[in-house]
């Protein structure tokens, strides 16, 4: 497919708590543009405080889709959001508008942007029953520790926490004799069917974990508590995907009176900075990525500008 038949599509990503939001908004009233959220938290309704929800006012009369669509009892991964988020996309083009992909979950602006075959398997297979009551029995660590020995590199690339994905690299590894990582690996060299900018938003990590530690204060001064009791209470449980989320399965321990609240938050706050380092690390080996430091700008406006110039030379938007 020529380069000129691809249709146009802008990604706007980065750590968590680096601004992505207000700059995404400036960015698609300046094009006309539509924003599809690549976050795994922000799809649910009811999750507002602790995922940082854009609100109504913030988006300023901009469309955005996949927010505040799913009941959290619901399931959501990389396969669903892929299939949504396509959905979205032909919406936008139809309507003659560009759309913009914002949020910090590389794994799903992959998949989305190179159209990744994941391989997804529904069937309950009984190896996997089998991973799923190991974790369950010897803690989600022993787990990662079989992965690690079969595929490192998709150890090093996906959290002991995420059982879901944990099994399914060691699933794919017990059916086919292969890593999953380099299966991945051999995907993402496939030519993206879209024609892009793939900008990813960074900061000072001493300026951006402050960040991180005042956002997790603020949350908690908006009722972080009270919304996890509230989903606990409508019957959210430690093991669905949306209490798995950063914020949502520390408070959700702290209420079953696991941990004191004090430790709660210092754990959110850690992990927290760990999670933005590890966006950073997936970043880095993605290709084609424009980075953009606010250490080299002077403010948001200079920001905004330098990545409409980029725009215009690369042809993604042409101003009217």
């Amino acid at each position: 497919m020529a380069a000129c038949e691809k249709k146009p599509i802008i990604i706007l990503t980065g750590p968590t708590a680096v601004g992505k939001t207000a700059l995404s908004i400036a960015l698609a009233k300046a094009i006309d543009g539509e924003i599809i959220s690549a976050d795994s938290m922000q799809v649910y309704k009811q999750m507002d405080i602790g995922s940082a929800k854009i609100t109504k006012d913030e988006m300023e009369g901009v469309p955005h889709h996949l927010v505040d669509v799913l009941d959290p009892q619901e399931g959501f991964d990389v396969c669903r959001f892929q299939s949504m988020a396509k959905e979205a996309l032909a919406g936008i083009y139809e309507r003659g508008r560009v759309p913009i992909v914002v949020g910090g979950t590389g794994f799903y602006i992959q998949a989305l942007l190179y159209d990744i075959d994941f391989t997804e398997t529904k069937e309950d297979t009984a190896y996997r029953r089998e991973l799923s009551e190991l974790a369950r029995t010897k803690g989600n660590h022993a787990l990662h520790e079989m992965l690690k020995q079969v595929d490192p590199e998709s150890a090093e690339a996906i959290h002991e926490n995420n059982v879901k994905r944990v099994i399914r690299a060691l699933e794919f590894y017990q059916e086919t004799g292969e890593k999953i990582s380099a299966h991945n690996e051999q995907q993402r060299l496939h030519e993206s069917p879209y024609q892009f900018c793939y900008f990813v938003l960074t900061d000072d990590r001493k300026t951006l974990y402050e960040r991180i530690d005042e956002r997790v204060d603020l949350m908690l001064e908006q009722g972080l508590v009270a919304e996890v009791q509230a989903l606990k209470e409508q019957g959210c449980r430690a093991d669905m995907v949306s209490m798995k989320g950063l914020g949502y399965k520390e408070i959700l321990a702290y209420l079953d009176g696991q941990i004191s609240l004090e430790e709660a938050v210092y754990i959110i706050k850690r992990d927290t900075r760990h999670f933005a380092k590890r966006q950073l690390t997936w970043f880095r080996r993605e290709r084609d990525v424009i980075w953009l430091d606010r250490q080299a700008y002077q403010d948001e406006a200079s920001i905004l500008e330098a990545m409409l110039c980029i725009l215009r030379e690369q042809n993604i938007y042409m101003a009217k």
